[in-house]
């Protein structure tokens, strides 16, 4: 509606396959006057008699298959996008874009009057046209065209306000191409629901919001807290029904059954919408979208309750470094390469056939650390694991000479990625105290977990890949052998305390051709159970937060295969039910025993004890909190048990008892020690330490021994 030089007062609408408009007054709801068509088309106008200010209206529209709506028009609604908000959202400082981008549902007031409906917005610089087609327009890319924002429209940013369209509805973006033409159908970057696959649209959602946040959680993701996390791939978790388990499936089961083992947080794959079930949702198309796999946000937010009701903190693994190429999504979204790198020297990734989004973009680094916060604020989730953080770091990551473009100083690192990083970080830091954020990074950057102020990169953990492929390529050669590897299980500790680190036995330990970790095992049925609970009291006794991947917790034998369920009847068998006890008792008394978690990223909670005794596989060393408290832990990791082998002690006199012992019955070991007698320590010197104990040594077999039957403060 508007008026002419002479003051006359216009409406014009186009309505494709309408054979009839007549306009209304929204007020008293008097027909005013019919709309003359002048495109067979569906391009209608007219002249308001007795009318020269715009008024409150609606458009009585009879359409040609006979039926007829009484509707608001979009374009009677003025944009309410701020140019405060363009301008932060393009120098890339916007900390949440969410509420600027992406599908609003809004009350507006037209006059008297409120109008239900939502407000879309999407950033197209390099569009021509960009319209919104959805269920409420029958996808007719012809009857919702948005308008650019700004005072110049030169934001890039394109928005319209569409009465009637509701939460549920499908919809996606048609964009012209400066070159006239018509792209593929986009689905909304910020989307905060999707279809389920192998449908591609957005889906209109409220904004969630976390229902609670859990209480001493800047206590429980720090560096001094018991640590172990239990990684799972839900959607072969369990398969009540032989589809995807639903969010409240997982809600009744998941956090209960992770509490009982004694876990203190869970780590879920990606549960952002992805389009391949085979990704296992590394390739992500949804930044701001939970998977419709396992239901709508609602049931997501009520599994993040059902977690946090057990104490139980929740991760999700973050994948920012890439995004596959599907036409539907982010590739070439406007016709240009806009959230990719131009050079397919920086933006292809030649491992997964991937994109590379554009660090160096300011309205990129906005919709990625936009992302970072929404999981956090909207959900109360409680970490982000970064994936692939190492392929950020590094330009030539994985290519070879000629295939790489130097940074602005000609070196390797990518400056860009890294200062994002930085800034994600601190931004979480800040806003959301308490959150963890962990990096998956395999090499030897430095400061990876060092404060942003200092020149690190700020993240609050590191896995440790080095300690992962030692330690496995130790454990895998025969025991005859490991006299030769020795220096692999103890050169972990060499670098130790050099970032704060978690020691990860994950998925990707299990899948492509690599076997279970139980199959990795050397010798017998019984040295492959022995040799794998032997293992399990290493990764718990040595310094470091624990990951375990779902299903190594009762040893499955065979491969990972993330379309079917666990093979959970496993459970009932005595060796992998032993094991499963195992790691219950590993986590109880790692979290009960501060020695065993208050320092673990500190050089003062760590002594050898043992550590040159190659001759025999046998280790030894001591855990310490900073109030006095101790653990001894001792590995023999051979199938030769070893009787009467002296370890050195800090003191005479003392009584130490036996926590854990990994050779025990109850985890289907052959209970050498038979019993669980303590051991007095004696004056006598041994391993650098003023006093000793002797203790005979199960084969393939972790002790954790404590000097004071209840020392257990946390």
């Amino acid at each position: 509606m508007h008026t002419d030089v002479s003051g006359r007062l216009w409406l014009r609408a186009f309505l494709p396959h309408a054979s009839s408009v007549v306009v209304v007054d929204a007020v008293s709801g008097k027909h005013l006057t019919n709309l003359l068509p002048r495109h067979p088309d569906g391009f209608f106008e007219a002249v308001i008699p007795r009318r020269r200010n715009r008024f409150d209206y609606r458009l009585q529209v009879e359409w040609k298959d006979g039926a007829t709506s009484l509707m608001a028009d979009a374009y009677a609604f003025d944009s309410d996008i701020s140019n405060e908000d363009l301008y932060f959202f393009g120098e890339g400082t916007h900390l949440r874009p969410f509420r600027l981008l992406g599908a609003h549902p809004q009350l507006r007031q037209t006059g008297k009057l409120r109008v239900e409906g939502v407000r879309f917005t999407v950033w197209a610089p390099g569009a021509r046209r960009v319209s919104v087609v959805g269920d409420f327009n029958v996808w007719d890319g012809r009857r919702h065209v948005m308008r650019r924002c700004g005072t110049d429209g030169g934001s890039g940013v394109w928005e319209i306000f569409i009465p009637h369209a509701a939460v549920g509805d499908r919809y996606k973006y048609e964009i012209v191409g400066r070159d006239g033409k018509v792209l593929p159908l986009k689905a909304d970057p910020y989307a905060r629901q999707s279809e389920l696959r192998p449908g591609t649209a957005s889906i209109v959602a409220r904004s969630p919001e976390a229902s609670w946040l859990p209480t001493g959680r800047e206590w429980t993701n720090s560096r001094a807290a018991p640590v172990s996390i239990y990684e799972v791939h839900l959607a072969s978790w369990r398969r009540p029904t032989g589809a995807f388990p639903t969010w409240d499936f997982l809600a009744e089961t998941l956090p209960a059954y992770a509490k009982e083992l004694g876990f203190t947080h869970v780590e879920l794959l990606p549960v952002s919408e992805h389009p391949l079930d085979g990704s296992w949702g590394y390739q992500t198309l949804g930044m701001y979208s939970p998977t419709a796999r396992f239901g709508d946000n609602a049931g997501f937010q009520r599994f993040i309750d059902a977690c946090h009701d057990r104490n139980l903190g929740v991760i999700i693994d973050w994948v920012p470094a890439h995004f596959p190429a599907d036409e539907h999504g982010l590739a070439q979204f406007d016709g240009t390469p806009l959230y990719e790198y131009t050079d397919p020297k920086e933006g292809f990734h030649q491992d997964w056939n991937t994109l590379i989004y554009n660090f160096d973009r300011r309205e990129v680094r906005a919709f990625l650390a936009g992302s970072a916060l929404y999981w956090v604020e909207q959900f109360g989730i409680d970490g982000l694991r970064v994936d692939a953080v190492a392929s950020m770091l590094y330009r030539d990551y994985s290519r070879p000479v000629g295939q790489w473009i130097p940074n602005v100083h000609g070196g390797r690192e990518n400056l860009e990625a890294i200062s994002l990083m930085k800034r994600i970080n601190e931004a979480v830091g800040k806003n959301c105290p308490g959150v963890m954020t962990v990096a998956e990074e395999s090499t030897a950057f430095p400061g990876v977990t060092a404060p942003n102020y200092t020149g690190g990169l700020g993240f609050h953990f590191k896995w440790n890949m080095g300690w992962m492929n030692d330690t496995l390529r130790y454990m895998q050669e025969d025991p005859i052998n490991r006299a030769w590897h020795h220096d692999k299980m103890t050169f972990g500790l060499v670098y130790a305390f050099s970032e704060n680190f978690v020691l990860p036995l994950s998925h990707d330990e299990v899948v492509h051709g690599k076997g279970a970790l139980l199959a990795k095992m050397p010798g017998d049925q019984w040295q492959r159970f022995a040799n794998l609970r032997a293992y399990y009291g290493f990764m718990w006794g040595h310094p470091g937060k624990k990951l375990l991947f779902m299903g190594q917790e009762f040893a499955q034998p065979r491969e990972w295969n993330h379309d079917v369920e666990l093979p959970w009847t496993l459970c009932e068998d005595a060796q992998h039910s032993g094991v499963k006890n195992l790691v219950r008792d590993l986590n109880l008394v790692y979290t009960e025993h501060a020695a065993l978690h208050r320092l673990d990223c500190e050089p003062s909670g760590f002594e050898w004890i043992v550590a040159d005794d190659r001759e025999q596989s046998v280790f030894a060393w001591l855990r310490r909190d900073d109030h006095g408290n101790a653990v001894l832990v001792v590995c023999n990791f051979t199938p030769i048990p070893r009787p009467q082998y002296r370890i050195g002690v800090p003191s005479a006199g003392t009584y130490w008892h036996t926590l854990v012992d990994t050779d025990s019955l109850a985890y289907g070991g052959s209970d050498y020690r038979k019993s669980a007698k303590p051991f007095l320590s004696e004056p006598t010197k041994s391993h650098h330490q003023p006093a000793s104990i002797v203790i005979d040594l199960p084969p393939l077999a972790t002790i954790f021994l404590c000097p004071n039957a209840d020392a257990v403060t946390t």
